[in-house]
């Protein structure tokens, strides 16, 4: 079983469908390998001001999403799929999006992304109808929706067909706890740097071991916090150290 339909809680459903049409998340909407739907709050309000949002208890600046809209609004997205669904809120104080709590997730049937608006949406609303919370970082954007459709490109990515060759996902950075080696195409030559002979070799396994050793020296030196939580294989460790020994 694999991932087959994001829906999108948000404010602004036009911002993300015009987004989520083009690139690799575009073709997979359009060939069905996915499906992406969009739901809006304000069309399950109960008044004719269609409002969405309060001022918050305690008073404080800015203004807080109601519970109602959006749990009705959920729980209508759940019933489009007889299969499993997790209900997702993104938001700063969730957990940190890596790339396996992505996979973990690439076998649930309906991913429903909600994106809050304002200072924040009711608490109880998290507590009572969402699975988890996600963050894309550290820091505070406008709305979810940017942050939603981080998450349907990257799970996007992860789907079989999706991409035109399968290697390409499993070599990306983060996937196997590394980040990614360099990549070279034409002119061989560029102001003086060329591209490393033993990609021009032909020989697939000097190739496929200098991409290795590559990959762990990248991130020893831009991320040495990865390598912290992965147990490296002997071979991987005596490639690091011939990368160590070669930089300096």
């Amino acid at each position: 079983m694999a991932l087959e339909r994001f829906d999108v809680v948000t404010l602004f459903p036009d911002m993300v469908m015009a987004a989520a049409s083009h690139g690799v998340t575009g073709r997979a909407i359009e060939r069905g390998i996915v499906s992406l739907s969009v739901w809006n709050p304000r069309d399950y309000t109960h008044d004719k001001h269609k409002t969405v949002d309060d001022r918050p208890y305690g008073g404080g600046p800015g203004m807080v999403m109601k519970y109602q809209p959006l749990h009705d609004v959920v729980n209508h997205a759940r019933q489009v799929s007889a299969e499993t669904s997790r209900v997702i809120y993104l938001s700063p104080q969730g957990r940190p999006i890596t790339q396996s709590l992505l996979a973990e997730h690439s076998n649930i049937t309906q991913l429903i992304l909600v994106a809050g608006r304002y200072e924040g949406i009711d608490d109880r609303f998290v507590r009572l109808d969402c699975d988890d919370e996600w963050s894309i970082g550290d820091y505070v954007i406008s709305g979810g929706e940017l942050a939603a459709l981080v998450v349907i490109d990257a799970m996007t990515r992860l789907l079989p067909g999706v991409l035109g060759d399968e290697e390409s996902a499993q070599q990306d950075s983060h996937s196997h706890g590394l980040l990614d080696c360099p990549h070279f195409t034409r002119p061989e030559q560029l102001q003086g740097h060329s591209v490393p002979d033993v990609l021009l070799s032909g020989n697939h396994a000097d190739i496929k071991r200098w991409r290795m050793k590559q990959a762990l020296g990248k991130t020893w030196q831009k991320r040495p916090d990865l390598l912290q939580k992965k147990q490296l294989s002997a071979e991987q460790e005596s490639l690091l150290k011939e990368f160590i020994v070669e930089l300096i």
